[in-house]
């Protein structure tokens, strides 16, 4: 089944029931989530995008996107703290109305990883503040689509950026961990509405024989097929990133495994 989910992906179809879905990408940055952003916009989706800083390759993104996007609304960096995210959330809901998808993307880049020098309260610090959007958003997304009974999916992306060693591996393993839970209880609760849940978690440990995805453009593929309705019956799954070096241009060099399924 697994196989067959990354064949559909990777065969790249048109969705044309894509074109007006109210998307939602946060966590994009000048390394991370151009082609996210361009797949959508190619579908004619409208987009809520999030921007984690302010740079002339991130306004490249948005200007990628503009031209095809059905209708596009842009924020930039936001505070990690709840009140902050939940304030954002609103406003993106507000955009247009709703959403149908929710996509947070949380690259984990070698300057976002503990060092050698990092204390426990260092870790934890570090794994609130890479956690809090994609949790509250997820949630707020999620009961938002269950409340005025729209099919939707919430989808949480966290890849290692570069291969990571000791104690930067050990945060990885964390955050998988902690997103493997949050995907779960999303998608448990809201099984019964038609809401989707899924992740892509950091790959802490060599799964030979794993049917895998090569580079954010596979991601970007799948993302499309969960969110269209060849996907409608995938939810509570968990897909390994498998860290790779990164070339120089922006959207390329993130890879994901398939995992498995809540309940399996």
């Amino acid at each position: 089944m697994l196989m067959s989910v990354l064949e559909g992906a990777r065969a790249s179809p048109a969705y044309p029931e894509l074109a007006g879905k109210r998307v939602l990408i946060t966590g994009i940055t000048s390394t991370s989530g151009v082609d996210v952003v361009r797949a959508f916009a190619e579908h004619r989706a409208r987009l809520v995008l999030q921007f984690d800083e302010q740079s002339e390759p991130a306004q490249a993104i948005a200007e990628i996107a503009a031209p095809t996007a059905l209708e596009m609304r842009a924020f930039g960096p936001i505070d990690r703290a709840a009140d902050r995210v939940a304030q954002f959330a609103r406003a993106a809901v507000k955009a247009f109305h709703g959403l149908d998808v929710a996509i947070n993307l949380v690259p984990l880049s070698p300057q976002r990883l503990p060092t050698a020098s990092a204390t426990t309260a260092d870790v934890e610090r570090m794994l609130a503040e890479h956690l809090l959007l994609p949790a509250l958003i997820s949630r707020i997304a999620a009961n938002r689509m269950g409340l005025v009974w729209r099919d939707g999916l919430v989808l949480n992306v966290a890849s290692l950026l570069a291969p990571a060693h000791g104690r930067a591996l050990a945060f990885a393993s964390l955050i998988k961990t902690a997103l493997t839970a949050m995907t779960r209880r999303v998608a448990e609760a809201s099984a019964s509405q038609a809401i989707r849940c899924n992740a892509i978690a950091p790959q802490t440990a060599p799964a030979p024989g794993e049917p895998c995805l090569f580079g954010e453009a596979d991601i970007a593929a799948l993302a499309l097929y969960l969110a269209s309705d060849r996907g409608k019956g995938l939810t509570g799954h968990v897909f390994e990133a498998e860290p790779v070096a990164r070339g120089g241009e922006p959207g390329l060099g993130v890879g994901g495994c398939l995992t498995r399924r809540f309940g399996d």
